[in-house]
């Protein structure tokens, strides 16, 4: 069983399904970012915690075609972090916020005993990208390239360390790819559990399968947290999705094509 799909199906919410909640414009997203979770404290500093907490919740509105706008943030801080250290860790959500034109207007902190960070943005858009339609025939890609958080996370927990510009320290939010190239995507997401994960995802929500156009290795399709964009165009649209992605200086990678079927993922679970 899929317990993080179980647990959610109990709400029974029609706007439950997508990278976050398109409510009358408003697109609104929540995401926890926790410590020895998604992250140790020994692997970054308190000021790229704070910044990767806000990137990862500013990917799924850029994924669903939305300007972010505003926060509520909710911190649970050990008792013994000292005020520096609380300023370290603000400085980086702060900062990211201030970057991407998000103003923070409230939330909550309480005292725990780790670093639980959770975030709930509000953004706006006229023209979201949602999951489905998937039709039969569509291409699905993604952009940038994939497998080197999942690289970067071994690395980590056997007790290496990774550069300022990995991917699992800071996200690479795709935001010049969806301004360019928004307009002729049918359907996407952000790559949050790993490919073959978020693409059983489309499969079971548009009730179809992929055939594919060539092979993707499990330690691409499962590696997790990259926060690509993984996306479906008409093939009509192919020649021009590839002009405006070179213009946004993004490559995409064409790996399937939705067909009639089911589409079974072969990557354990990352929630439960």
């Amino acid at each position: 069983m899929n317990k993080e799909s179980f647990f959610i199906s109990l709400f029974n919410s029609k706007k439950i399904g997508d990278d976050a909640a398109l409510v009358d414009g408003w697109v609104m997203s929540a995401d926890a970012f926790n410590e020895d979770t998604h992250f140790r404290r020994e692997w970054m500093s308190l000021k790229r915690i704070g910044t990767k907490a806000m990137l990862v919740n500013i990917s799924d509105a850029v994924a669903m075609n939305a300007k972010p706008l505003y926060a509520l943030l909710t911190a649970a801080l050990p008792k013994d972090m000292s005020p520096a250290q609380m300023e370290e860790l603000a400085c980086g959500v702060r900062e990211t916020a201030k970057a991407w034109g998000v103003e923070i207007v409230g939330g909550d902190t309480i005292a725990g005993q780790k670093i639980d960070l959770s975030i709930t943005l509000l953004s706006k858009t006229k023209k979201p990208l949602l999951r489905k339609p998937l039709k039969e025939g569509y291409l699905v890609g993604y952009t940038g390239e994939l497998g080197s958080v999942a690289h970067d996370l071994k690395r980590l927990l056997r007790g290496g360390k990774v550069g300022a510009k990995s991917k699992f320290v800071r996200p690479r939010v795709r935001h010049s790819f969806m301004k360019r190239c928004g307009r002729v995507l049918k359907a996407g997401m952000d790559i949050s559990d790993g490919l073959f994960d978020d693409m059983a995802k489309l499969a079971e929500l548009n009730r179809v399968g992929f055939a594919f156009l060539r092979k993707v290795p499990k330690r691409v399709g499962c590696s997790g947290e990259e926060y690509e964009i993984l996306f479906a165009i008409d093939p009509r649209d192919l020649l021009s999705l590839k002009r405006r992605a070179k213009m946004s200086r993004t490559k995409v990678n064409i790996v399937a094509k939705v067909v009639r079927g089911r589409f079974r993922n072969i990557c354990k679970p990352n929630h439960f």
